[in-house]
């Protein structure tokens, strides 16, 4: 009988001991620090500038307006920025166009389709930019003759001449392309960086 109950012992120690092992895989044991305030569980830099826009005991980000694509890519994952700059027009079948986007999902351009549909900020015009700002880029566009409300594209796409401070804004009609001609003086703030 003495050795029935140490082998049920054994066994239900051994059975103990697995459990808590299994316990042990299924417990996080990192700790990950997120510096994102969590509204409704989204976490993004973006989250994290609407929170302390919002919250006030949270100290508040301002826009930083940059003067170029290094400055831009140095706090524009971390800070809202701005940025005043020059903007051109193309069509998908202009020279040297393939007529799909670069940026992922590479949309087809090719049947006038000139606009994206982001999950979170809805329709968007499509844009080309300077590498320095990430595909998925969401930017609102100010300042511009041919609208007097602001606009909302995203970058999906690149170009040998888009260098700097010069967005292309991309249109379905050649002659869109000569209302938009070469608008100076746009006012441009980066809304969201990258996907």
């Amino acid at each position: 009988m003495k050795k029935f109950y140490q082998v049920i012992i054994a066994r239900s120690l051994g059975v103990l001991g697995f459990f808590c092992f299994l316990l042990f895989l299924a417990s996080d044991t990192t700790k990950n620090s997120n510096i994102v305030s969590n509204i409704n569980g989204v976490k993004s830099i973006e989250a994290y500038h609407i929170v302390t826009k919002y919250d006030k005991r949270q100290k508040e980000l301002e826009v930083v307006a940059v003067n170029n694509m290094m400055e831009a890519r140095q706090f524009g994952p971390e800070v809202p920025i701005s940025f005043t700059g020059q903007m051109t027009a193309y069509k998908a079948t202009c020279v040297g166009c393939t007529g799909k986007v670069s940026c992922p999902p590479r949309q087809d351009v090719r049947n006038n389709n000139i606009y994206f549909e982001d999950n979170e900020y809805g329709t968007l015009r499509i844009l080309a930019a300077d590498p320095a700002l990430p595909c998925g880029t969401i930017i609102k566009i100010s300042n511009v003759s041919f609208s007097s409300e602001p606009i909302l594209g995203i970058v999906l796409d690149r170009g040998g001449l888009i260098k700097g401070n010069i967005i292309d804004f991309l249109v379905s009609e050649a002659n869109d392309m000569n209302v938009i001609g070469r608008q100076r003086e746009v006012q441009y703030e980066v809304v969201r960086w990258g996907w």
